[in-house]
């Protein structure tokens, strides 16, 4: 069978059999666009069926997570470890606390984080989890016992050379913490089980920067690869969490000027450039919503709805909110804005009607398996620091992040130079780099 054929005998294989899992579908079809010119490299992955084996998981854990509320009442929730693949590490990838979790959209990040994770260079498999739990409006209380419950069936199955997770999307500090508390009440104290947590107990610092970070970082190699510079440049930011705070963050310390920040109700537009330490404020002191922003920065607007309807003169967007949070009107609003360049700071947010617009439109497109892999990286360095039972300053993290970033940049660039016929196609040349490395470690495990 020619590698072409047996692309395509797998898209059938997965439209039947992923039919009610839109997002993982999605994945797989933008993935499998890609890697045609490695299978025809190497006719023995077609033979092995390599595809069929690398889009099943090599497990999945559901279990109900009971937990009372602070009126004494009992609620349920469902969670969810998926562990995809393992070929190069332990698992490794986020938790996510969100009503919208379930399975395909797990596997659709779980499936992401293997190649991610494959090219940051580090030795880490690709896994993910979470639960169909909301902490908006939730007491400390009510957070805590949740995740006490959460972490009763999940530490059964994880472990610092299993299994580590870390945070996502409604998981930060705090829930690590209680989550971390609780294994060791059950367990014992090993503090390289988790990532992402307070410096007291084997944090690394910059880790909460990371994923922002990098994704500056990686822009800035997009940028310098057509001869211009980040400095002055007019950016677009979604999000108001932890991924664009930061990267509005150094976009700000890099000399850009980060316009705007959003939530699910609405965004800001700051023609000055926000103000970072007032958002921090905001959304990780207060809990507020985007529009306390307004009310408190003269020179700001917010208005309702999706930023990506915005009419703003720009020269990169970096969608750091959620997954296919712009589609083909918004690209071709920011198209219209004068976007050249994208920096995915989220996982998967351009649906594939925006991602081939502006591939059309010669926009240059940073994907996030590639653009996103800094707040991974950096938790593997902090299962670097537990290991070594060593505390690296900030100033070496983050060193070691821009490295990582720079590397992830050229492998990706250098491997759409290789094997396609457009070398700033970075979404096949991340797609195709990381796919490499996995196959060649399942391959020299026997298939396993």
């Amino acid at each position: 069978m020619t590698a072409t054929d047996y692309i395509q005998n797998m898209r059938q294989i997965w439209d039947q059999k992923y039919a009610n899992e839109p997002e993982f579908l999605q994945v797989l079809h933008e993935f499998v666009d890609s890697i045609g010119p490695v299978l025809e490299e190497h006719p023995e992955y077609v033979e092995a069926n390599l595809l069929g084996l690398i889009a099943i998981p090599e497990r999945i854990f559901q279990f109900r997570v009971p937990w009372q509320d602070d009126q004494g009442h009992w609620q349920v929730n469902t969670g969810y470890r998926i562990q995809f693949n393992s070929a190069i590490g332990p698992y490794k990838g986020g938790l996510r606390f969100h009503p919208t979790v379930n399975l395909s959209i797990l596997k659709f990040l779980g499936f992401e984080q293997i190649f991610k994770n494959a090219l940051t260079g580090q030795p880490i498999g690709g896994g993910k989890g979470g639960a169909d739990f909301d902490p908006k409006g939730k007491s400390d209380a009510e957070i805590m016992r949740f995740c006490q419950s959460f972490m009763t069936e999940l530490q059964k199955y994880i472990g610092p050379n299993r299994d580590v997770p870390a945070g996502d999307i409604g998981v930060g500090g705090r829930e690590i913490g209680y989550l971390f508390g609780q294994y060791k009440r059950l367990r014992e104290f090993e503090n390289g089980v988790l990532t992402g947590k307070p410096l007291t107990y084997g944090g690394s610092l910059a880790r909460t920067q990371a994923t922002g970070y990098g994704a500056v970082y990686f822009l800035e190699n997009m940028l310098s690869s057509k001869g211009e510079e980040l400095a002055g440049k007019r950016v677009m930011v979604s999000g108001a969490g932890n991924v664009a705070i930061y990267a509005i963050e150094k976009l700000t310390e890099l000399g850009a000027i980060p316009l705007t920040a959003s939530d699910s109700n609405g965004y800001v537009i700051d023609e000055e450039g926000i103000d970072v330490e007032l958002l921090k404020v905001i959304k990780e002191e207060r809990r507020e919503r985007i529009s306390a922003y307004a009310k408190e920065r003269p020179s700001a607007r917010y208005y309702e709805g999706s930023v990506w309807t915005a009419d703003l003169a720009v020269d990169v967007i970096m969608p750091c909110a959620t997954q296919n949070e712009v589609q083909a009107d918004g690209a071709h609003q920011a198209i219209q804005n004068g976007a050249r360049f994208v920096s995915e700071g989220a996982n998967m947010p351009l649906d594939k009607a925006a991602t081939d617009l502006f591939l059309e439109a010669g926009v240059y497109v940073g994907p996030a398996k590639a653009a996103n892999a800094g707040g991974v990286a950096v938790s593997a360095l902090e299962m670097a620091q537990n290991s070594q039972r060593m505390h690296w300053t900030f100033e070496e993290v983050d060193r070691q992040l821009k490295t990582i970033m720079d590397d992830i940049y050229y492998t990706s660039a250098q491997s759409a130079k290789d094997y396609t016929d457009n070398p700033d196609n970075l979404i096949a040349g991340a797609n195709i780099a990381g796919f490499k490395k996995v196959a060649e470690a399942m391959f020299s495990q026997g298939l396993v």
